[in-house]
């Protein structure tokens, strides 16, 4: 897949793997969310490798995250966003989020998934509604498969 990079003043969103801070992503996910709270640094590893990555910079530095885990014809989802706190209120998270609908592999799906708590009036601005009929959703959660692996 074609690497794709935007500026916008000193930051720049790059899907270049070979940028991503993976130390940084996971200090961040491990510490400040709790949907990724004590996640092994392999196991970040191989979800990163697995997935189209956003890397969000300023001045070379990782200031945030997000990745799609995808089969590019019908489903994507959205997951492990987040721009550090003294970066937030510039507008970056909207041209992120802009920045992975437009990407021209993930045009035309039938159907994007995302799980969150933090920032619903974001996700809204993009087309994410509640889901519709929640009785047909169904998950298999494991709230303590991090902990087994450490």
């Amino acid at each position: 897949m074609k690497i794709r990079e935007t500026h916008r003043n000193d930051y720049t969103i790059s899907t270049d793997k070979d940028k991503l801070d993976v130390f940084s992503i996971h200090k961040f996910l491990t510490n400040k969310t709790d949907w990724a709270n004590g996640i092994p640094l392999n196991t970040l590893k191989t979800s990163i490798e697995n997935s189209l990555n956003f890397g969000l910079y300023y001045k070379n530095k990782q200031i945030g995250f997000a990745r799609i885990i995808s089969d590019y014809s019908t489903i994507a989802y959205l997951g492990d966003v987040y721009i550090l706190k003294e970066h937030r209120g510039k507008g970056l998270s909207k041209w992120l989020i802009t920045q992975i609908m437009e990407h021209p592999n993930l045009q035309g799906l039938r159907r994007w998934i995302l799980l969150t708590d933090t920032a619903e009036w974001l996700y809204k601005k993009f087309g994410f509604t509640k889901i519709p009929n929640p009785e047909f959703y169904m998950e298999k959660h494991n709230l303590n498969v991090y902990n087994k692996e450490n």
